[in-house]
This record gives structure tokens, C-alpha cells and sequence, in this order.
């Protein structure tokens, strides 16, 4: 992100926003984006309507202008009611909104949004994926990172999985759940009962676990069919099982299949690595 929008050189390649090279043509590619970065950027003391007037101003929009679109953007993303308070009383959804509403107000066809509803509670993330749908449907081009695959899953129409800094895999969701098989055959088994050994038993290498939920999950193809052979490997290897489900592959699932790993590193992966995430 910080590449694309200009704000960090590359190391090598290029990267053209909207036509324009974001090294030779900095300027030009500036001007054809919004960013939203992972934190709200605004500023607590000033009201709602003073944050966005501002940020008209230094686009360098007259008065009139930041005006009247300040005023469209407080409609569009539900703030009227709160526009004169400051914003330090905003709740946290209320803050990204406005956030978001600052990156949009030059109208820019690009936007860059880097993980917009981290921290959000249920209802303020349903309510920023709507706004998201509705800036697209509208021409609004946007690249969004995330680490919630429901959200990419629900939102995006590319999607390029990156690991440790590299891309993996990347093309739509259809395509890359057809990673990991039409189906995901996940196991509970009981606190007596052995983990590995019921990997071994269903699976082998193949099978993920999940040793804090006592949890088998294996990409599947054969229906229930496969579903009855591996209850009755797992009652031949004295393996309790708790719960089972069959069920459609996520992007979590293509995630996990690639990586081995969750989209959510440990602490002491970081340290492994010798870098920041």
C-alpha cells in the first residue's frame, strides 16, 4: 500500500496507478487515490463536519465546494446527526466511516482501504461492507487487504493471497476454492481420545488440526461415502469423536491448504522470520 500510494519507493518493478508510474509520474498517481489506513485518521478535537471541510480545503478545493460536498458525504455515510459533535465521542465504527468518507473527498476513482474494519463490532462491519459494495457498484475501482477471508470472500472479485510477503495464489474466490476440493470434512474428537492419531487414521499429512479445539479438517471429494469410511478408521483406531460436519470449502480453508498456517501469524513467527509483519 505504501508503495502504491507513493509514500514508500520499490525496491524494483513497476506499479502503474490509473495509467501513471508511481515513481516517474508521483504527482499524477497521488491524485487519482484515497487512502484509508488500518487506523482512523482524523483528528478527535475538530467536529465531524470540521474533519472533512478541512481535508477539502487542503485538496484545495474553494469553500463553496468542500462545503457542499462535506455535506453529501456526512449524508452518504450516515453522520449528519453526529456532524457538529467531535469526534473523540464517536463510537469506532462511526470513526472509519468518517475516515473512509475523508479518503472520497476529491472523488478519486481509486481507493486504497488497509484492513478498514479491523476492530469494528459485528454490526459497524456489515454496515462498512454495504458502503464498500455501494463505492464500487458507483465505478469506484478499490484494492482492500484484509486478513478476514469472509471478507474478502464477501467483497472482492480478485483476490491475491500473499504469505511472508509473497503472492501464493491469487484469481477469484470460485477458483481458488477449487484449491483445496468441493468439500471439508471437519472432525471433534474427545479430550481422552488422541490427536495424532487420528490424524493418521483419516488422513495422514493431508488432515489440519487443531490441537486447542481437538479439531481434524481434510479436504474432501468422495460425499458421504468418505464421510462413513473415516468415522469407521476412527472407531477402529479407539478414537472418540465428539462432532462431525461436512461442509463447503472457505477462503479460510484455501488459506490453511497454501499455507499451513492460519492468516493470522504468531507472535513467534514474527521473531522467526527477523522482521515486522
Amino acid at each position: 500500500i505504501r508503495i502504491l500510494s507513493t509514500l514508500l519507493k520499490p525496491d524494483g518493478g513497476q506499479a502503474l496507478i490509473n495509467g501513471y508510474d508511481v515513481v516517474e509520474q508521483d504527482a499524477e498517481a497521488r491524485g487519482s487515490i484515497g487512502l484509508t489506513g488500518q487506523y482512523a485518521a482524523v483528528d478527535g478535537y475538530l467536529t465531524g463536519e470540521e474533519n472533512l471541510f478541512m481535508i477539502g480545503r487542503l485538496y484545495r478545493m474553494s469553500k463553496a465546494d468542500a462545503s457542499k460536498r462535506t455535506r453529501e458525504l456526512l449524508k452518504q455515510f450516515d453522520l449528519v446527526e453526529a456532524s457538529k459533535r467531535p469526534v473523540k465521542t464517536y463510537s469506532g465504527g462511526m470513526r472509519r466511516r468518517l475516515d473512509l468518507s475523508m479518503s472520497l473527498i476529491a472523488s478519486p476513482p481509486i481507493i486504497f482501504l488497509d484492513e478498514p474494519t479491523t476492530g469494528l463490532d459485528p454490526r459497524s462491519r456489515l454496515a462498512m461492507w454495504a458502503m464498500i459494495k455501494k463505492l464500487v457498484e458507483s465505478g469506484t475501482t478499490i484494492l482492500l487487504t484484509t486478513q478476514y477471508m469472509d471478507e474478502a470472500d464477501y467483497l472482492a472479485d480478485e483476490i491475491v493471497v500473499i504469505d511472508s510477503g509473497r503472492v501464493i495464489a491469487e484469481g477469484t474466490s470460485d477458483k481458488l476454492k477449487a484449491k483445496v476440493g468441493s468439500d471439508r470434512l471437519e472432525v471433534t474428537i474427545s479430550e481422552g481420545s488422541d490427536l495424532e492419531t487420528a490424524r493418521k487414521a483419516i488422513g495422514g499429512r493431508k488432515v489440519q488440526t487443531d490441537p486447542e479445539q481437538r479439531l481434524l479438517s481434510l479436504a474432501t471429494s468422495g460425499g458421504v461415502s468418505e464421510l462413513k469410511q473415516a468415522l469407521q478408521r476412527l472407531e477402529a483406531a479407539k478414537v472418540e469423536v465428539e462432532s462431525v460436519e461436512q461442509r463447503r470449502p472457505t477462503l479460510d480453508d484455501v488459506f490453511l491448504s497454501l499455507t499451513g498456517h492460519g492468516a493470522t501469524k504468531k507472535p513467534d513467527d514474527k521473531k522467526k522470520r527477523g522482521g515486522k509483519k
